[in-house]
């Protein structure tokens, strides 16, 4: 007799690694939904990618993995690119190994993104994006695709987020990190600054309008400074949870087969954020 297959299992890399709640987020649902399977945190560092991925390639039970900070550039150039998501968004967060082993990366952030987003008409609405990173270029693809604008990014590198408005096409401008913010009716942070053993991202919030929304994808903490400070203006706001649920529903299903169960968001959301 032949020995039983292991469970499948899929896991999400990064460096660090230690923060990540996908581990919560699609242990939930693998749970909820009956199915064996396990998803893993793996710490991976730059120097060690390509090992992980040859590695892992070869194990008919590894299913794929989230790809987070500071991969998701250069794991393109050690998967498949069927979907041309090198010549759109440039960024990759999801691999999934196909039964042959060949592994083929795709983006579920820009989805994750925009969901809480979808029902708002943005056409030609002033937003401004914080960071020009991986996390960066999702946003401004999503966004490019609902036709806003202007927009203006606040990063350290000007000519890196100018490079990144005229690959998505984006009319706006470029300015400094401690640049006073122009008026927009979209805030949203893309970088790391206010995460957990991070740099705090202070910003002067009087120049955005009453019903502006400010949208941190920052999850650690879950209610960040930038956050609190909306709050405190009565701004709408968006926290990261949001796009993690959201980019993590598209990856489970690729994953696993199967869509993650409806009506358990609320469960979800208490499980992430307690304690």
């Amino acid at each position: 007799m032949s020995a039983p297959s292991a469970p499948p299992y899929a896991e999400v890399i990064g460096d660090p690694i230690a923060q990540s709640k996908s581990p919560l987020i699609h242990g939930f649902w693998l749970e909820a939904l009956g199915i064996a399977g396990d998803y893993r945190r793996a710490h991976v560092k730059s120097d060690g990618l390509a090992a992980y991925v040859a590695e892992r390639r070869d194990d008919p039970d590894w299913r794929g993995c989230n790809v987070t900070m500071p991969h998701k550039a250069a794991i393109m150039d050690l998967v498949d690119d069927p979907g041309a998501v090198r010549g759109t968004i440039g960024a990759m967060n999801t691999v999934v190994r196909q039964p042959d082993g060949t592994l083929i990366g795709t983006n579920t952030d820009a989805a994750g993104f925009y969901a809480p987003l979808a029902e708002l008409d943005l056409e030609g609405a002033p937003v401004v994006v914080i960071g020009a990173g991986g996390a960066a270029r999702a946003v401004l693809f999503a966004l490019a695709r609902a036709n806003v604008g202007p927009v203006t990014i606040l990063n350290r590198s000007p000519l890196k987020a100018m490079g990144l408005l005229a690959t998505f096409g984006l009319k706006g401008d470029v300015v400094a990190l401690d640049a006073p913010l122009p008026p927009a009716v979209l805030l949203v942070n893309s970088s790391s600054l206010g995460m957990t053993g991070q740099p705090p991202l202070d910003l002067d919030l009087s120049p955005l309008p009453a019903g502006a929304i400010v949208y941190d994808l920052v999850y650690s903490p879950l209610r960040t400074g930038l956050l609190q400070a909306a709050e405190a203006r009565g701004l709408d706001t968006v926290d990261g949870l949001d796009m993690l649920i959201g980019q993590a529903a598209l990856a489970f299903e690729l994953f696993f087969g199967a869509a993650p169960p409806e009506g358990r968001d609320d469960e979800l959301r208490a499980l992430l954020t307690a304690g």
